[in-house]
């Protein structure tokens, strides 16, 4: 994508992508900090080979 600037993102948890089948604990997680009020997301990290719940929003 020529002429975009990458997004500057806050990793707030890291999960290993070889969980048990059926269990999402990065999504259960993201949904407990949507539900209070922050804007987390999760993607995948391919090259670490986990999922990350990141949060356009400055964590500290």
């Amino acid at each position: 994508m020529a002429g975009t600037s990458p997004q500057a993102r806050t990793v707030l948890e890291r999960f290993p992508a070889g969980g048990p089948r059926g269990s999402w604990p990065a999504g259960e997680y993201a949904a407990a900090r949507r539900a209070q009020g922050t804007n987390a997301q999760v993607v995948m990290d391919l090259r670490t080979d986990q999922f990350l719940v990141v949060t356009d929003t400055i964590t500290q």
